[in-house]
This record gives structure tokens, C-alpha cells and sequence, in this order.
């Protein structure tokens, strides 16, 4: 595959980057990643269609499950058609608008997936430290309040990013490193100040992610404090398991994107496969996950799944017969 020079790209063009020298096996490597979107799809679909259909899940803990997958579907659905565009069609260009649009909704979502891990931290507190007053504190209406203001949030810090970036002329390449667009890497081509877009990439995180992870940090001290003051140690056990799904949940949503924003700044000098396989770990390892952890930690989710299952196999075993 050839990349056109800098004299014949078009203004309104950027070109994506698949596994440099490894066109040939592009074919190949479309199979892991078509699977991959594929169990991300029909795991959260799934997840959602369960929390849907049973009256005894509408609660508040699995309202947020929902947001968190809704979220994570969001997430996968926003770069999969560059994704697999270049595995199975070598379709590398894409246009600005359509970048810059592809860039607002994974850097939206990504805040949004911080937000809802947040809210499912503050249910997880008003549940071991006040649970008196669960159902008082975490209305239906609450709970709306609480997903409007995440996605609101979001999508108002985001939406400056793509007109601050339209504003640069791009005189030194319009390749970009990945198969998605991304703003940081965006902004590194262009040919004037990116000052601007520095620093305000870097409130937008700090009051975003930032404050998230230091109120979700802050929220787990006081219901570590609350569940060793339990007297019976099997109580005990009982209140840090419901935890676990969400402490594992938020270690797979800031470890990749820590990972990702050092390789970033500071791995100019690691191959290009290693800030590839970092950013599609960082995109799809958390809704790939997800489920799966949801599905095998919490007792609910995962007795309706096998309900499910065993419903179909029933149905198949009676038209057979």
C-alpha cells in the first residue's frame, strides 16, 4: 500500500493506518477483530435485552449496568466501520467531516463511560453506607437526572474539539497513526500553534476523568471504612462482592487509557504496532469485557442468561422433535 505524498493529498482528506507491512495478511487479521466486535455486540445487546425484559433487574445498580453497556455498544459501533473498512476493503481514506465526527463520538463516549462508572460507584456507597435509604436517595428520576448530566457533560466538553481543529491547515501529512480518529493525534499535524488544543485537551480530561476518578477513589475509601467496621466477617465478604464487577469495570476502563496517553506523549520511539495495539486495547478490551464480568460476578445477570439459554435449547430440542 502507498501513501500519496503531501503534494497530491487533498485538503479535505485525512488517510488511516491499518498494520503497517502487514497488508497482506489483513484478510487474516479481520477474523480476531470481526469476532471481537461481534461477542462486544451480542454481549452488551444482551446484557441490555436481560435488564430490559425482567421487572425484577429495574433497580437503580442495573440501570447503571445498562448506561455502562449502552455506552460501551456506543463506543464499539464508532470505530468499527474504519476498523474493519481497512481490513476487508483497504478503505483508508475518509473525509474530514466524517474524522471529525468519528472523533466527537469516541472521545464523547469515552467521557461518558467515566461518568457512568462514577454513578455506579456513588450506587454502590448509598448501598453499603446508607442502605436505609437506597431506594429514597436513587429515584427513577434521579438516576435520569444522573445519565443526562453524563451525556450532557460529555458531549459539551467534546463538541469545541473538532472547531478548534478545523481551524488548522494540515501542511505536513494527513496520515494518521491509527485506523480511527483521534484529537491528539490530529492536532500533531498540524503546521501552526497547537497550544490552544493542548491545554484544552488537558481541563477537558482533568475535569472529566480527573474529578471521576478521584470521586470514585474517594467513594470506595468510605466503603472500605464502612465494611470493615461490619462485625461479621461473612457480611463482610458479602458487601465487597457486590463491589468487585465495578472495581473491575473501572481498572479496565483507566489502566488502558493511562497506558495509552504515556505511549502518547512519551513513546515516540516504540514501534508503531505498540501505540496500535494500545489504542485498540484502550477502545475495545472494556466493552468486550464488560459483560463478560458482569455476566460471571453478578448472581442476577448471570441466573438470567442461563435462564435464557436453556430456554432456546428447550425450544430447539422441541422443534426437532
Amino acid at each position: 500500500m502507498t501513501i500519496p505524498d503531501n503534494s497530491s493529498l487533498q485538503k479535505a482528506t485525512f488517510f488511516l493506518t491499518g498494520f503497517q507491512g502487514m497488508e497482506d495478511l489483513h484478510g487474516w487479521l479481520s477474523i480476531p477483530f470481526c469476532s471481537i466486535y461481534m461477542t462486544v455486540i451480542l454481549g452488551n445487546l444482551t446484557i441490555l435485552h436481560i435488564i430490559r425484559t425482567d421487572v425484577t433487574l429495574h433497580e437503580p445498580m442495573y440501570y447503571f449496568l445498562a448506561m455502562l453497556a449502552f455506552t460501551d455498544l456506543g463506543l464499539c459501533l464508532s470505530t468499527l466501520p474504519t476498523v474493519l473498512g481497512i481490513f476487508w476493503f483497504d478503505a483508508r481514506e475518509i473525509g474530514i467531516p466524517a474524522c471529525f465526527t468519528q472523533l466527537f463520538f469516541i472521545h464523547t463516549l469515552s467521557l461518558v463511560e467515566s461518568s457512568v462508572l462514577l454513578s455506579m460507584s456513588i450506587d454502590r456507597y448509598v448501598a453499603i453506607c446508607n442502605p436505609l435509604h437506597y431506594s429514597t436517595i436513587l429515584t427513577r428520576a434521579c438516576i435520569v437526572k444522573m445519565g443526562l448530566s453524563a451525556v450532557l457533560r460529555s458531549a459539551l466538553l467534546i463538541l469545541p474539539l473538532p472547531f478548534l481543529l478545523k481551524r488548522f491547515q494540515y501542511c505536513r501529512s494527513h496520515v494518521l497513526a491509527h485506523s480511527y480518529c483521534l484529537h491528539l493525534e490530529i492536532m500533531k499535524l498540524a503546521c501552526s500553534s497547537i497550544v490552544v488544543n493542548h491545554i484544552y485537551g488537558l481541563f477537558v480530561v482533568a475535569c472529566t476523568v480527573g474529578v471521576d476518578s478521584l470521586l470514585i477513589f474517594l467513594s470506595y475509601a468510605l466503603i472500605l471504612r464502612t465494611v470493615l467496621s461490619i462485625a461479621s466477617h461473612q457480611e463482610r465478604l458479602r458487601a465487597f462482592n457486590t463491589c468487585v464487577s465495578h472495581i473491575c469495570a473501572v481498572l479496565l476502563f483507566y489502566i488502558p487509557m493511562i497506558g495509552l496517553s504515556l505511549v502518547h506523549r512519551f513513546g515516540e520511539h516504540l514501534p508503531h504496532i505498540v501505540h496500535l495495539l494500545m489504542s485498540y486495547v484502550y477502545l475495545l478490551a472494556p466493552p468486550l469485557i464488560n459483560p463478560i464480568v458482569y455476566s460471571i460476578k453478578t448472581n442476577q445477570i448471570r441466573e438470567r442468561i442461563i435462564k435464557k439459554f436453556e430456554f432456546v435449547r428447550s425450544l430447539m430440542c422441541f422443534r426437532q422433535d
